[in-house]
């Protein structure tokens, strides 16, 4: 009896030794797994895909090289909607895109577009700080497959155009493409234009081909993707600002391990803060590289600029009024850049 004893002790010493070696070896495992970040954006040479380069390498570091990045500038992973879905789905991991394109996951997406709310980048990157538009914005999409950790300040929207816009009359029947945001839609139907919602991979071929006039969109996309070939003037309208999202694929997020969670959301957060400087330089070369291309850049008389403001600046207003969580949306952000003034 005494042997069976002690050969049954043994025995169950050898399994908790099992047991323990399968858990460390998992956790192990787990530690020296690497994890591919595919990072998409639609711009390339302009802050949206700079910044993904940025935040890459922050990760890459910070993990120890557990996490490896690669940019894809250029919406070389498809159209912004299907970024957009490889991202919910996991195909793709991270997705820095500006958040009126996920209005189809959740309308209030788009209140950071509201015409009027902004009027310089140092006011802009104040709200992309604020800690309330923080809370409110990285919760979007989370019912959806997003995981938020960031948000930025891109440039100014402007319009660019085959034949020139100087004056706002010179809006009234145009084609013009807008981002998928309704707050857009309704500003320029106010200034006769018809807007067409549109991603920036396929402006230029609808502009060389004549189904567009115009286009709503930012100098850095329009230089970095040499838009002066297709058209030369941009109207320097500034009726709002271009923000971006960060939104890491909730299914990726959640397959890693706690300590790479965490370096994701921190640098994700760090970068956006740090990258405001790079930022600027990055608009002054666009700037200076649309001018060495061949492009002209307008500004309204400044009576007329007024007008247009003033005829846009009640739409965040109006179309929000009848729906109260796009309302509570809009006074955050409204909010935020009183504070930021």
């Amino acid at each position: 009896m005494k042997f069976i004893q002690e050969q049954l002790a043994v025995a169950a010493a050898a399994s908790v030794l099992t047991l323990v070696s399968a858990l460390t070896g998992g956790v192990a495992r787990a530690q020296d797994k690497t994890f591919v970040m595919k990072i998409t954006t639609p711009t390339i040479h302009a802050v949206l895909d700079q910044y993904g380069a940025a935040f890459g390498a922050a990760v890459e570091k910070d993990s120890g090289g557990r996490i490896k990045s690669q940019v894809y500038p250029a919406s070389q992973l498809g159209t912004i909607p299907r970024q957009i879905e490889g991202t919910q789905f996991g195909a793709i991991q991270c997705a820095i895109i500006p958040p009126e394109f996920f209005v189809g996951i959740d309308e209030r997406f788009e209140v950071l577009a509201a015409p009027g709310l902004v009027t310089s980048a140092a006011q802009a990157q104040k709200i992309a700080a604020d800690p309330e538009v923080l809370k409110f914005y990285l919760g979007l999409g989370a019912n959806k497959g997003l995981h938020g950790v960031a948000v930025g300040f891109a440039e100014q929207s402007e319009v660019i155009s085959k034949d020139a816009i100087r004056h706002l009359d010179d809006f009234k029947g145009k084609k013009l493409r807008i981002f998928a945001s309704e707050f857009q839609s309704a500003s320029f139907k106010r200034l006769g234009a018809t807007p067409v919602a549109m991603s920036p991979s396929d402006v230029m071929t609808a502009i060389q081909q004549g189904s567009l006039d115009a286009a709503v969109a930012g100098v850095q996309l329009l230089s970095g993707l040499h838009f002066f070939d297709a058209a030369k003037y941009i109207t320097l309208t500034n009726h709002a600002a271009i923000f971006y999202v960060v939104e890491i694929s909730k299914k990726w997020y959640e397959s890693l391990p706690p300590d790479l969670q965490q370096i994701i959301d921190r640098d994700a957060a760090s970068t956006a803060l740090n990258f405001n400087p790079r930022a600027n330089d990055i608009e002054d070369a666009a700037v200076k590289a649309w001018t060495a291309g061949g492009g002209e850049f307008i500004n309204l008389p400044a009576d007329e600029q007024a007008e247009m403001i003033k005829t846009m600046g009640s739409v965040g207003a109006d179309i929000s009024n009848d729906k109260p969580p796009l309302a509570e949306a809009f006074k955050i952000v409204s909010d935020a850049a009183q504070r930021g003034r």
